[in-house]
């Protein structure tokens, strides 16, 4: 299975950023988190210092699985502005397999303003909505349209999480970790939500 990468700016949503890495390898998808600053240590938006797997600058980004953009302010803003990483999110969803996840304000801030979901659906952070740039938006926990897993706030970042999990791995895997972590309280048969 090909490696994912989890961006951490400073002023990361803790919830987000920290949620999809514990899901992903609860599923057993290799991910690593990557510091677009110079330093491992990163902080999030509530001060928590974060130490990341990797650096950006020192990080091969070969033919990756997934590209994953945690919300935050200004977290959101400082990925967009990292040029590089804008770079790269534009050839991987150019790519035949490229997949990229991004919740809260990331959707609109960095995505949305890169000009990637035009014609696409896509749902954010209340507020940044004008910021989508040619998406439709839903007013949705979580939506998947075309190559992205898109969440709305840290309250989703579960639903969020497992998604990205069942586009990769099948409903059952994430119905599998979904259950391990409850879930779906009490109970290892309650199919009536599905996963994107």
């Amino acid at each position: 299975m090909k490696e994912s990468f989890v961006f951490l700016a400073d002023g990361f949503e803790d919830i987000e950023a920290l949620t999809v890495v514990d899901v992903m390898r609860r599923a057993g998808m290799p991910v690593k988190t990557v510091s677009i600053t110079s330093s491992l240590q990163v902080r999030s938006a509530h001060g928590v210092i974060v130490t990341a797997d990797v650096l950006y600058d020192n990080t091969l980004f070969d033919d990756p699985d997934w590209l994953v953009l945690p919300g935050g302010m200004p977290g959101a803003t400082n990925l967009y502005e990292f040029a590089p990483l804008a770079g790269l999110l534009a050839r991987h969803a150019e790519s035949e397999n490229g997949r990229i996840a991004a919740i809260c304000a990331a959707p609109a801030v960095v995505l949305g303003q890169l000009g990637m979901l035009k014609g696409e659906k896509a749902t954010c952070y209340p507020g940044f909505e004008h910021m989508l740039n040619g998406a439709e938006y839903q007013d949705s926990p979580v939506v998947v349209s075309g190559k992205f897993v898109l969440g709305n706030g840290p309250a989703n970042a579960l639903a969020w999480s497992y998604t990205i999990v069942a586009q990769a791995l099948g409903e059952s895997e994430a119905e599998r970790v979904a259950n391990g972590m409850l879930y779906y309280p009490n109970s290892t048969e309650r199919l009536d939500y599905k996963f994107g």
